[in-house]
């Protein structure tokens, strides 16, 4: 790809100098009518002058060349040559920014995190960017992102100076798998900058694919014996109940989870942050398993450098469809661990436990799905549940003197609920809620706490819609649009707008809305100041 060459000010300063003082010699040398004296018996005036002027000339050569060199060191704003840049939803890739900056710095290397929300054109010149760039829903950027689409990634830009790299964050079940991530690639290579190894694309937090990052990432710095990645390390919680909060209802069932933490572990988190569940299968499918192919479940074996049971270790693996011929050790050797489940927490630690809003979800087949089934059917109370908290930032409270719109549907309240947890503790009482789900009569969830929020003025407003019930206003978009005036009043007094609940749907007709009320430019503004912020699934 052709690129076109590139001067600085100072270089082009430098020769505009030099061709005036071409031309002032020509001038005075004009002006001289006799010859001019010899001051010195060695080179005559003009071969003098002469070489001044070629040596000046070279110099200029110089300084022009060594500008178009690429640079690796430290730019002149001070900031660090190695700049690890996250474009995170739910707090992974910054996550993952945090660890790759760290891996950088243990081999010796200074590396700067940033939000990429906070980059400009000239932070990419003459620097050696690591992106890390989430996808969500059907191919769009991160909210907090879109600021960079629209400021940077919609201008020129000359990159030739900028080295790159991009770890792109996707879900294989989404058609636009790590939409983003690629454009944000392609955009850098179409203006210039040049790769310092291909894309690696994640898919639902792969660990092999992280553990490829990792590995470019050591051989860039030098440094390729760092230890592996894990896997998120889980404490083991203990389910103490399990409630059942809509009975009846045709949307499924959604449960009150309560999580109680070790009894030596000091577990901290905050309104927005997300629980990281490890699901395990069905005792009963477990049992039936060994009994099919004739394994002993209590047979030891290793699997990631750890001796367990071959029972405990199917209980956290995907049953493969066949094991013939396979003793335990080698089935041990096929297995895989099942993917975490995510889930936004619903309490705050005053509360003394970790509630979880969940929805009892199927698979294909009509069975309970992987983690929803582990939590609201399979679990026993008082069983243990594999769980790591992850600070979630994007979705983390504004100031108490804020107001707080709140919007959701079904089990996005969850977050919600947190919040306004929170809000309470703090005596924040200007919060708005705005919650849509299906029938009045069956899906009133957490209902009596939210009235009695009300009633005790922790919520300033309290707006519920439900979809089949036949109101005009079916859903919360509907609700915004019927209360535009005011929800341009809360905004013009500095209220943040936060979205907690299904990305199908709901977030897409609630942010349409919000933008028809608000308009595109102010809605812009409000996500790059932190005032519009979502957690959506």
């Amino acid at each position: 790809m052709s690129r076109t060459s590139r001067f600085d000010g100072s270089v082009i300063g430098q020769w505009l100098v030099g061709l005036a003082l071409l031309l002032l010699s020509w001038w005075l040398l004009r002006l001289q009518a006799r010859s001019w004296p010899a001051v010195t018996p060695l080179l005559e005036p003009r071969v003098i002058a002469g070489v001044a002027l070629a040596a000046y000339a070279a110099f200029c050569g110089w300084i022009a060349w060594r500008g178009r060199m690429p640079r690796i060191v430290a730019n002149t704003d001070g900031q660090a040559p190695w700049r690890v840049i996250h474009a995170s939803q739910t707090g992974f890739a910054l996550e993952l920014a945090e660890r790759t900056a760290q891996a950088l710095r243990d081999a010796g290397q200074a590396a700067s995190v940033h939000d990429i929300n906070a980059i400009d054109l000239h932070a990419l010149h003459d620097a050696h960017c690591l992106f890390i760039a989430s996808t969500t829903g059907e191919g769009d950027p991160p909210d907090h992102a879109m600021g960079f689409v629209k400021r940077v990634m919609a201008q020129p830009a000359d990159l030739s100076r900028t080295r790159y790299a991009v770890l792109a964050l996707g879900d294989s079940e989404y058609e636009q798998f790590c939409a983003f991530g690629r454009e944000l690639d392609e955009w850098l290579h179409r203006h210039g900058a040049q790769p310092l190894f291909d894309r690696v694309e994640v898919d639902n937090a792969d660990p092999a694919a992280l553990r490829h990052w990792q590995h470019h990432v050591g051989v860039l710095s030098g440094h390729t014996d760092q230890s592996d990645w894990t896997t998120p390390r889980y404490e083991r919680w203990t389910l103490a109940s399990r409630r059942l909060l809509n009975p009846g209802s045709v949307g499924g069932e959604a449960w009150h989870i309560e999580l109680q933490a070790p009894d030596d572990t000091a577990s901290a988190w905050q309104a927005g942050d997300i629980a990281e569940i490890g699901p395990r299968n069905a005792a009963s499918d477990v049992a039936a398993f060994l009994e099919r192919h004739a394994l002993d479940g209590n047979r030891i074996v290793r699997h990631d450098d750890q001796d367990m049971p071959l029972a405990a270790l199917l209980s956290r693996s995907r049953l493969p469809a066949a094991a013939s011929g396979l003793d335990a050790r080698g089935l041990a050797a096929t297995l895989h661990v099942l993917p975490h489940r995510e889930y936004s927490i619903a309490s705050i630690p005053a509360d003394g436990r970790l509630h979880l809003l969940v929805r009892l979800m199927h698979q294909d087949n009509g069975t309970p799905g992987i983690g929803s089934g582990w939590l609201c059917r399979h679990a026993m109370v008082g069983d243990g549940i594999d769980l790591r908290l992850r600070s979630n930032p994007n979705f983390h409270a504004p100031p108490a003197t804020q107001p707080m719109l709140l919007i959701g549907n079904g089990t996005g309240l969850a977050g919600l609920r947190a919040h306004l947890k929170a809000r309470e503790a703090a005596g924040a009482t200007r919060n708005w809620l705005l919650f849509g789900e299906r029938n009045a009569g069956a899906d009133r969830l957490h209902g009596d706490e939210l009235e009695a929020w009300q009633r005790r003025g922790v919520l300033e407003r309290l707006d519920l819609v439900f979809s089949r019930d036949g109101h005009p206003q079916r859903y919360v978009q509907d609700a915004l649009h019927a209360n535009a005036e005011v929800v341009r009043a809360w905004v013009d007094q500095g209220a943040a707008l936060y979205v907690c609940g299904s990305l199908e749907g709901m977030a897409p007709g609630v942010d349409a809305a919000l933008n028809e009320i608000l308009g595109p430019s102010r809605m812009t503004a409000l996500a790059d100041a932190g005032r519009y912020r979502r957690d959506v699934y």
